[in-house]
């Protein structure tokens, strides 16, 4: 990373003022999905924070997509303790009683213009309701509090739902989710591969979905006594991936960081460097910014002070730094960003990342986005997205220092690429152990 005096910090950071650099001017229309309740699923005690069935929206596929499933989780943070989940309750967040119809858009939209590749395949969207990205399981119920911790048994129940529905026919299967749905595609990615049909394809897609474990801006580890509280309140324990709950204290398998690694399932990370969320959250929690300095900041990027400006870049460097650290593998790709930005894929205008021209199956490399300096800003920018796929990342005029690279192989054929559809099968165990 260039190291430049503090009057140019918003020169380094320039994506963040910038429309994201990385939009295509690709717009697809929403359409109305009809919501299923499962009332079956209460009986088994698959319920929502306030004891409501738990739901999700369902379009089927067709034509060369019948056989072709995509499941998408809602995301919608956490809530970590017993008031903070009674006052999530009585919301769509916590009852599907209070839960609006919705359109389905991005990649879950069915125009084939702006969804070519899934937009005949049957598509889920998994509603979120339990505050724990789908991982708790607490049997007993206080009286007190009529509280119920039953994520994991809300994810169960509706992919048992889909499975019967014609998923255990499925050729190939997408797991994906944003945000807290994000982070539960990564949680919940081996468990939906080994559900499938032993001859499927499956892949899961984090959307904003990679939380960090970072230090806030007074070197306190206020998003590890968060997820310790999360884990706690929804009794996740049980429900983290393995390979991660042997080695390490079960809060600390909500960062991706230390469960990626391990993995078995190919996954597809999509995210912004400056995510929002995080800046937010975990580097500037309001419990860290007593006096509100930080206010204006989170809100309109263009009213940080260089300071402010310097520390959220060392967040980006440290956000790298922990996807750097998982290695390379032919059954992991990701697509990063300097957008200040949180979520991508429902997004009504597409990233470049959300266009499919190569076949499901097809390898993808490792990818490293990086951002450097430069004296002008071009009209455009090349960026090589595959081993076989090419796109063009359009800047705003506002862009005056940045341009983007993509250290990648040399690209073979023009076109945009979905690095999602190169990504390969799934590690063997000697591949895993190398990470």
């Amino acid at each position: 990373m260039l190291r430049m005096g503090n009057d140019k910090l918003g020169a380094r950071i320039c994506p963040l003022v910038c429309v994201c650099c990385l939009l295509a001017a690709l717009v697809g229309n929403g359409f109305d999905v009809p919501m299923t309740l499962l009332e079956g699923a209460v009986d088994e005690g698959a319920v929502c924070l306030d004891g409501s069935p738990p739901a999700y929206h369902f379009s089927p596929g067709f034509g060369s997509g019948m056989n072709n499933w995509l499941v998408h989780m809602e995301g919608g943070g956490w809530c970590t303790n017993v008031q903070d989940c009674q006052s999530r309750r009585d919301t769509f967040r916590g009852s599907s009683k209070y839960m609006k119809p919705l359109s389905f858009s991005g990649i879950l939209g069915n125009s084939q213009n702006s969804n070519p590749d899934f937009y005949n395949w049957n598509k889920v969207k998994i509603r979120y309701c339990d505050g724990s990205s789908f991982t708790g399981d607490v049997d007993e119920v206080d009286p007190a509090t009529k509280l119920y911790f039953r994520g994991a048994k809300i994810w169960l129940a509706v992919i048992e739902e889909l499975l019967a529905k014609g998923m255990n026919k499925a050729e190939n299967a997408l797991l994906s989710g944003c945000s807290a749905g994000g982070l539960a595609s990564i949680l919940h990615c081996d468990k939906f591969g080994d559900l499938l049909p032993a001859g499927a394809t499956v892949k899961c897609l984090s959307d904003a979905g990679y939380f960090i474990n970072a230090k806030d801006i007074t070197g306190t580890e206020s998003i590890k006594a968060y997820y310790n509280e999360v884990v706690n309140t929804h009794g996740s324990a049980k429900n983290l991936p393995s390979s991660c709950t042997s080695r390490m204290t079960p809060s600390m398998c909500f960062f991706p960081q230390y469960v990626v690694p391990q993995m078995r399932t190919s996954l597809f990370i999509l995210n912004a460097a400056y995510d929002a969320w995080q800046i937010k959250n975990i580097l500037a929690p309001s419990a860290a910014d007593p006096h509100k300095t930080w206010n204006d900041c989170k809100l309109d990027i263009k009213q940080c002070s260089s300071d402010q400006l310097q520390i959220m870049q060392d967040f980006r460097s440290e956000f790298l730094n922990a996807l750097a650290a998982l290695g390379n593998s032919s059954a992991r790709g990701m697509f990063i960003n300097s957008c200040y930005a949180h979520c991508h894929q429902l997004a009504k205008q597409w990233e470049i990342g959300f266009m499919i021209e190569a076949p499901f199956e097809k390898l993808i490399v490792h990818i490293h986005v990086t951002h450097h300096a430069a004296t002008s800003c071009k009209p455009y920018a090349t960026i090589v997205i595959g081993l076989f796929k090419c796109g063009t990342c359009y800047l705003t005029s506002t862009c005056i220092h940045e341009q983007l690279n993509v250290q990648l192989a040399e690209c073979q054929s023009p076109g945009w690429g979905l690095l999602l559809s190169q990504l390969g099968p799934r590690p063997n165990k000697k591949e895993i152990g190398q990470h």
